[in-house]
């Protein structure tokens, strides 16, 4: 790491120097240069300022033995001791990671009554759980929770931990970052280990437009949190493999200032991360009311429809039905895309789709070399005729 220092007495024209920046970081305030938020660290007023004005001065890092850090944990998300899917797909991965490192692969479980999900985790070649099983942890709170995840940190001292992205994951995570000092890295769509048992942390960045490799090498435990549908989840074996590790904490860990009152269940929705079968709505869309067209497609395959971030920013569909970055990452077994460009955002949210179909009059669209199956045409000439041929299908099948 390092800092930007400013020698005032070598600025000289401050209006030319700031006009150096990019970003806007620089500013000029009570005939001063001064550094705000804004600074990405470029060094571009380093390199075309004055000589002088503006110095990078590396800081002195603490050294961290890595040898006495180890293992990959997995936090083991649920509600109510039913456990979200991207737990397993977590798992998956940290085996992988593990097996280069010759580590072992920790699943810690937080709640009430969880004996039974507990043993369910050794079906995964899990070599140990972790239970922290107390009545004050039936459902979650922030701060006993985090107290619990600290108590196995500070206990086991595992070199990484791998976090679903899930509403109770992007609470726990930065809050378990913090208490630890250490670093976290959000949304990763990679993930890879270094003999050095640094882990890399791959994430879309600036938009989208660059794909950031992250380290931390001076700091353990180094944390990641995952999207559901970005890893592949492991089979299920038959046998059970590990053991169940029961840990205890006091009563004052199991405090929260949060009391929870009552709990309304609500209405089962179905989320486009778990079809099979989806139809995207893009750009290429005309008005709403065309939106009948392609949910008549999705109806015919069994599938839901979806939309890229212009539909719902238009105000045509519902953000929870929007793929990509900044909506949800899906991997259906087919994706047909109606008027998709396919930026580098949307692509990052359902690139590891098994089949994708991609309809658009643009032949150079970047969808196109994502997208399995390319049709170059109008999606309102080329949709009509798929469904005809679809209902004459069935027609003639039943």
């Amino acid at each position: 790491m390092g800092k930007l220092v400013i020698n005032q007495d070598k600025v000289g024209d401050i209006k030319k120097l700031i006009s150096i920046c990019p970003f806007g970081a620089l500013e000029e305030e009570n005939n001063r240069l001064q550094i705000n938020a804004a600074c990405k660290m470029c060094k571009l007023c380093v390199k075309k300022g004055p000589k002088g004005a503006v110095e990078y001065i590396e800081e002195a890092v603490e050294s961290i033995d890595k040898s006495q850090w180890k293992g990959i944990a997995v936090y083991v998300d649920h509600i109510d001791g039913v456990i979200h899917p991207v737990t397993f797909e977590l798992i998956g991965k940290a085996k992988q990671l593990a097996g280069k490192v010759h580590h072992p692969v920790y699943a810690v479980m937080i709640g009430h009554n969880i004996q039974a999900q507990c043993e369910e985790l050794l079906h995964y070649d899990v070599d140990k759980v972790f239970a922290y099983d107390e009545k004050e942890l039936d459902r979650f709170k922030m701060e006993p929770y985090t107290n619990a995840f600290e108590d196995f940190v500070k206990n086991q001292k595992p070199s990484a931990i791998l976090m679903g992205a899930t509403p109770v994951g992007r609470q726990l995570a930065p809050r378990l970052a913090a208490r630890l000092k250490t670093g976290l890295t959000a949304d990763c769509t990679i993930l890879d280990m270094n003999e050095n048992t640094d882990l890399v942390q791959i994430r879309p960045a600036f938009g989208g437009n660059i794909m950031a490799q992250i380290l931390t090498p001076n700091h353990r435990p180094q944390m990641a949190t995952v999207r559901y549908k970005v890893m592949d989840a492991p089979e299920r074996l038959k046998t059970t493999h590990g053991e169940v590790i029961s840990c205890k904490l006091g009563r004052e860990k199991l405090e929260s200032q949060v009391t929870v009152r009552d709990i309304i269940p609500k209405e089962k929705e179905q989320f486009i991360e778990g079809a099979e079968v989806l139809v995207v709505a893009g750009r290429g869309v005309k008005k709403q009311e065309d939106l009948s067209l392609l949910k008549e497609l999705a109806d015919l395959l069994g599938g839901q429809i979806a939309c890229t971030r212009p539909v719902v920013e238009a105000g045509w569909m519902d953000a929870k039905c929007q793929v990509g970055l900044s909506g949800r990452t899906v991997r259906p077994k087919l994706m047909i895309a109606c008027g998709v460009s396919g930026t580098v955002q949307f692509t990052a949210g359902m690139n590891h789709s098994d089949h994708i179909i991609a309809i658009n009059k643009d032949e150079t669209a970047p969808i196109f070399k994502t997208a399995n199956y390319c049709l170059v045409g109008d999606l309102y000439e080329i949709i009509p005729g798929l469904i005809n041929q679809i209902k004459q299908g069935k027609t003639v099948s039943a």
